[in-house]
């Protein structure tokens, strides 16, 4: 059984890396389209690994917003890709200043002492 502190570690935690991976799917999706194992293994290369399930719950999420957009592709086998739309940029750049801002306040990003 959770006590009240573990609940709200948990869901704070869980709020934090979902925020953190959809800035960085979008952030990796401005250089060109990527099918979603692709853009896993790169998230495992940063050193997250959110699971499989996770990751395509996220670019869903992502999807129904309208910040990117999946299509099919047939390789050896269908994959299914991922680009971001018009809109996607547009709230990427906005996030991109968020990020700024907060990394500031952490101390860790432009002008941090």
């Amino acid at each position: 059984m959770f006590d009240k502190k573990s609940k709200a570690l948990k869901k704070l935690r869980k709020a934090i890396r979902s925020g953190i991976y959809s800035y960085l799917i979008l952030s990796m999706l401005r250089d060109g389209e990527m099918h979603g194992y692709f853009i896993r293994k790169r998230l495992e290369e940063m050193g997250f690994a959110p699971s499989e399930g996770a990751m395509y719950d996220m670019l869903k999420s992502l999807e129904k917003l309208g910040l990117v957009e999946g299509f099919w592709v047939m390789d050896n086998r269908p994959r299914k890709c991922y680009r971001l739309t018009d809109l996607g940029r547009e709230v990427l750049t906005e996030l991109e200043s968020d990020v700024r801002s907060i990394l500031r306040v952490l101390g860790g990003g432009e002008g941090g002492d």
